[in-house]
């Protein structure tokens, strides 16, 4: 059942206000014209009448008036209750909701949402978009949520999360989150048809967006690949595969779990892009560069441009333009690094804890 949203609400009470406004100010302008046309008393006389009259303070009247000028007074007395009646009716019931702390609140998300920039788009907070989003969040990088459930939403809003409330497989939603700005869309909706809808739109609307997805089935990796997807993960399939690894390489599964996830962590997987303009050691070799010894971090592998990766690369493997490398290392030994490769990730923040 459909449930009214509080922008919904705050929009619905204020436009009230602002007829209840408007029609007070007209009950004002007939009653001074009545008085100044009719009655032919001065226009400062008609507006004085028509305000003591409204107000109902008691006053009595300014002039003499014959048997039709009171039938009119009447009549203007009780429009008058009722639309002041009415104003304060609506004006309560927003004190007492709270909508005016609450429009300001309001307009502050706007702002924040009108300012991302390089941030992340979230598709449904279910139970795979709420870890997506946990992680996130323990990362300290900036992103945005895209639900079309009013309860969690609310959730949503409890946790600290920026959020939007709409249809993560329309345009219009995307566009709200700034896609055009955005650097990565995860689409964890329920169906697959959903999350294909959501990354078709995507890249339609952001070609340069990265758009992880999420799958049911091997069939439906397949066509989220096809449809443009740079990754996707199947939670069945993924899961299997880490039972699978639990159950024969415990002390492995718990070393990798604790460098890809967790806000309390000693090391760090990171990637670090070669910038040909700002990397000093383009054509060098991994010896030559001396990376491990200048910062102590350690490069696990090397993703070449034409997708070849390089799992443990030697002394001898040489660093080249566009070059992706996957290291590890403490925080402050992987911001050695970046900034000892030039640095190479000066567009954005590396996504470690600050220094204390």
């Amino acid at each position: 059942m459909y449930s009214y949203t509080f922008e919904e609400k705050y929009g619905r009470l204020r436009k009230e206000l602002v007829r209840g406004g408007v029609a007070l100010a007209s009950i004002v302008l007939i009653g001074t014209l009545w008085y100044w046309l009719v009655e032919k008393w001065s226009f400062s006389e008609s507006a004085y009448m028509t305000v003591i009259t409204l107000s109902t303070v008691g006053f009595s009247e300014v002039r003499p008036l014959g048997e039709r000028g009171r039938l009119f007074t009447v009549a203007l007395i009780l429009m008058g209750l009722l639309t002041i009646g009415y104003i304060v009716n609506r004006f309560t019931e927003a004190l007492i909701q709270g909508y005016f702390q609450e429009g300001i609140k309001l307009r502050q998300e706007k702002n924040l949402i009108e300012s991302l920039d390089q941030h992340y788009i979230v598709c449904g907070f279910g139970r795979t978009g709420r870890h997506v989003a946990r992680e996130f969040f323990a990362e300290g990088i900036p992103f945005i949520i895209i639900d079309d459930n009013i309860e969690e939403v609310e959730e949503i809003k409890q946790l600290g999360y920026t959020v939007i409330l709409g249809d993560a497989t329309l345009d219009e939603s995307l566009v709200r989150a700034k896609i055009d700005r955005a650097i990565c869309l995860v689409t964890a909706l329920p169906s697959d048809a959903e999350n294909l809808y959501t990354v078709l739109s995507a890249k339609t609307l952001n070609p340069r967006i990265r758009a992880i997805a999420r799958a049911s089935n091997e069939e439906a990796v397949q066509k989220l690949q096809r449809a443009g997807a740079d990754a996707v993960v199947s939670p069945y399939i993924t899961g299997g595969k880490r039972l699978a690894a639990a159950a024969l390489r415990p002390q492995v599964m718990d070393f990798v779990d604790g460098i890809i996830a967790g806000s309390n962590r000693s090391y760090y997987l990171e990637e670090f892009l070669i910038d040909p303009e700002a990397c000093p050691y383009v054509g060098k070799s991994l010896r030559e560069a001396k990376l491990r010894s200048q910062s102590g971090a350690l490069v696990l592998a090397i993703r070449r441009i034409d997708g070849n990766l390089i799992a443990g690369p030697t002394g001898e493997t040489r660093i080249l333009e566009q070059d992706a490398l996957i290291c590890m290392g403490t925080a402050e030994q992987l911001r050695n690094l970046n900034q000892i490769l030039g640095p190479i990730n000066s567009g954005k923040s590396l996504r470690l804890p600050k220094k204390k």
